[in-house]
């Protein structure tokens, strides 16, 4: 995780106690709204990620999910929006959400591959304008 912590540190321009709560919630979000399977590859190959999801304080059961009703949500403004809520919550700046993802994409990629990658990223209304 220091190795990911570092590269958005040095792309956003964030500190390393954000960026490191950004990649929580990125996470978390993914667990929450992405396919289980590709999301749990994810999170296994990058060393850390379940400590930054507990660490970002937003992934208990029973907050967000899948199906029609996250479905729902997602077209009435939940989803990828209700994510940079939280982001700027954390004080990340609206301008810095684009260069986040797309680093902590490109990790991702290089950790668990474009197969993992492809289908989270096709699956989540509004995030391929952030990766």
């Amino acid at each position: 995780m220091e190795e990911l912590v570092a590269r958005v540190t040095q792309a956003t321009g964030l500190d390393a106690t954000t960026a490191q709560k950004a990649i929580g919630l990125i996470l978390a979000f993914l667990q929450k709204e992405g396919p289980q399977a590709e999301v749990q590859q994810l999170i296994a190959a990058m060393p850390g990620a379940e400590a930054a999801i507990a660490q970002s304080g937003d992934g208990g059961p029973g907050e967000g999910g899948g199906g029609l009703m996250g479905m729902l949500g997602g077209m009435m403004g939940g989803g990828v929006m209700a994510l940079g809520q939280k982001l700027m919550s954390a004080g990340v700046p609206m301008g810095q959400m684009q260069p986040l993802g797309r680093e902590l994409f490109a990790y991702g990629r290089e950790k668990a591959g474009e197969d993992v990658m492809g289908p989270i990223v096709g699956s989540i209304p509004g995030l391929s304008q952030f990766v």
